[in-house]
């Protein structure tokens, strides 16, 4: 009973949707206040109903009801129980329920913080959400239900995917909805504007915090799933360009772009009618992501395999939305000023290039990704592009931007000097250039090229300590005024300075890893040797092993250095039974940010095993440097400038005191 429950609820979910979905709108044309009231309650009530929905679906998971067909197909009663949970998401029609978990917890969001907006501008804002709500919800009511039962019940279920088994897939997911879904607040604002017909510097404050709450979750979904297929697939990479994983990279690279053209129409009211064509530009590619994954066009361990209803109801959504948007944009765009005026040399100037240069690299891999798809639609052709094309293309688009990156804050607003800049940051290029090729004779050597892009990344870093360091005034002031002053400095300069520094660190660790790793690909047998990275492993036999779900066979290696035991490792390839599928679970030991992978491959006839090992020299600085980004979006979030819904300050008179001056005090 409690599952039609849940399916009857996101039932009242479509009704109550379709409820915002006019009325507001309606209310904000009108000026009605009760109306446009409507939008912020119904937003709580449309919360409530579809989060009760997603509850019931995951108690079938966790009760193991396999009298569901969707917990059926993806759940066994030995699995443990973070799988269970994890497994709601690990399918499409319990993915699309998250989805629309988190698009209506960003719509209850901005009603919750949103205290502050216009009553105009908020109820169109939950307007639009709810317009995609309805889309959603409707997609998975007509093809995707997860409530249907099955007659008669079977007795166990067919288990997840089991490659999906493991604790960086219940992670990843979540963290990259909430990134994708959060462009759609963006979206709505963009949408909402147009309708109006204003936008402001004002407008650009109250998006800019959601679009880096955005950007902030969908880098740590990125770069958690970049761990997970590293650490979890066995073949040693950490990025492979797969069309999913571009899927999810190009929002990020819009969003970026996004979240920096927001602060340059903020602050100088300025690029104002290419900051809403960024914010629906953001949310496309999202929902383009959402297309890729669930059509059936990809075939890739991350994408769902699904029938073409679903495709093509997924492709009329993106037509709808897309190209509603981009039309409306068309119509209002004439009607909008365009902003302020600031010379080439400025920060608004160099924050275009960034713009500029992230658009370009986002439209490249666009291109890169959905022409074989059309080339092979229209002509039945298959050709691939894959890491060749990505790499020389967006490595030749991102040079020029690593290097511009430290030089933006260093210049003045409207006008800069960049001679000034240029003699702020000599002594960190300096430093870079020295610290890159330390590190590269460190490592022995390499490709001389190498060296350029250790300094750039060296110079990230560097530029962005450069940057708190001249604004809080060390060796001009003494250092007890400087302390103070770097002290008093707003927590954004913290966290562009942390944001900057963490992409230096990213880096650092892909031009490294990428210059100086070995793989060592060998047969081996019991008490047979390996070196790799300067250690010497020994294979110590193989044993088997059982777990919840699954057997597996463990090979065991000791790691030495200079003849002295320092670790061991264990690799092994799994059976999961329910499936009778495969997995390979990689071997890695850590030694500082650098780490040592050992792979099992096949058995031979003659006894031996293939072994894979690579060292992995700095590579933890990938996503060292990504949680360094995140470390600075959460503490810009904190400023009280940017925090929804804060009223601003207003400073009070205090009684003056005989004898005294009367002062202000906030």
């Amino acid at each position: 009973m409690i599952i039609e429950l849940g399916h009857y609820a996101l039932v009242l979910a479509l009704a109550t949707c379709l409820v915002i979905s006019v009325l507001p709108v309606i209310g904000a044309r009108r000026g009605d206040a009760a109306l446009m009231a409507v939008a912020t309650t119904g937003t709580y009530a449309l919360f409530g109903l579809v989060a009760f929905s997603f509850g019931v679906l995951t108690w079938g998971y966790v009760v193991s009801d396999f009298s569901v067909q969707n917990v059926y197909e993806n759940s066994h009663s030995m699995k443990p129980m973070i799988y269970k949970i994890s497994g709601v998401w690990g399918n499409h029609e319990g993915s699309m329920m998250l989805w629309v978990l988190i698009l209506t917890l960003f719509s209850a969001m901005v009603a919750f913080f949103g205290t502050n907006l216009p009553d105009r501008l908020k109820a169109n804002v939950l307007s639009v959400q709810a317009w995609i709500t309805t889309a959603f919800t409707l997609f998975i009511l007509l093809t995707s239900n997860p409530f249907v039962r099955l007659s008669p019940v079977p007795a166990e279920g067919q288990d997840l995917n089991p490659v999906l088994q493991d604790i960086g897939l219940a992670i990843h997911p979540p963290l990259l909805y909430l990134g994708y879904v959060g462009f759609s607040v963006c979206f709505s604002f963009a949408i909402a504007a147009l309708i109006d017909g204003r936008i402001d510097a004002a407008w650009a404050r109250w998006v800019r915090p959601w679009t880096l709450t955005a950007w902030t979750f969908l880098t740590a979904g990125i770069s958690m799933g970049s761990y997970w297929a590293y650490y979890e697939l066995g073949w040693g990479g950490w990025w492979f360009w797969d069309p999913v994983e571009n899927a999810s990279f190009m929002p990020w690279l819009a969003g970026t772009a996004l979240l920096h053209s927001a602060l340059v129409m903020e602050k100088r009211d300025a690029l104002k009618i290419w900051t809403v064509l960024l914010a629906i530009i953001a949310f496309s590619l999202s929902l383009l992501g959402t297309f890729l994954v669930r059509s059936g066009v990809l075939t890739s361990v991350h994408a769902f395999a699904t029938d073409p209803t679903r495709g093509i109801f997924i492709l009329c959504i993106l037509i709808i939305f897309i190209g509603g948007a981009l039309t409306l944009f068309a119509l209002r765009a004439p009607t909008l000023k365009a902003g302020g005026l600031f010379q080439p040399i400025s920060r608004e100037g160099a924050l275009v290039l960034n713009n500029l240069i992230l658009t370009v690299s986002a439209a490249t891999v666009l291109i890169g990704t959905l022409y074989p798809l059309l080339l092979e639609t229209l002509t039945d052709e298959k050709i691939s592009v894959g890491p060749p094309f990505f790499n020389l293309t967006f490595g030749f688009l991102m040079a020029p931007l690593l290097l511009a990156v430290p030089f933006g804050p260093m210049l003045a607003w409207k006008r800069g000097d960049l001679l000034a800049a240029l003699q702020r940051l000599y002594l960190a290029a300096g430093l870079a250039l020295v610290a890159g090729l330390v590190l590269f004779y460190a490592e022995n050597g390499g490709p001389v090229l190498a060296v350029v892009g250790l300094a750039m990344a060296f110079f990230l870093i560097f530029g962005a300590l450069a940057d708190l360091w001249f604004r809080a005034g060390f060796g001009k002031q003494t250092a007890s005024i400087a302390w103070s002053r770097l002290k008093g400095l707003p927590r954004s300069a913290f966290g562009t300075s942390l944001a900057h520094m963490g992409l230096g660190i990213t880096v650092l660790g892909i031009v490294a890893v990428t210059t100086f790793e070995t793989e060592t690909v060998v047969e081996m047998k019991p008490g047979m040797t390996a070196e790799a990275g300067g250690f010497v492993l020994t294979f110590d036999g193989m044993r088997a092993g059982q777990g919840p779900n699954y057997t597996e066979d463990r090979g065991h290696f000791t790691i030495r250095k200079a003849g002295v035991a320092v670790a061991d490792v264990w690799s092994s390839k799994r059976l999961y039974t329910a499936r009778r599928m495969p997995t390979t679970e990689a071997g890695i030991v850590t030694f500082g940010l650098s780490q040592l992978y050992v792979s099992l491959g096949d058995p031979m006839a003659d006894g031996g095993l293939v072994v894979r090992i690579w060292w992995k020299p700095w590579i933890l600085c990938i996503w060292l440097g990504t949680v360094v980004m995140m470390a600075g979006g959460v503490v810009s979030l904190s400023d009280r400038r940017l925090r929804v819904g804060v009223p601003k300050r207003r400073a009070k008179v205090v009684a003056p005191v005989p004898g005294q001056v009367a002062e202000a005090a906030e």
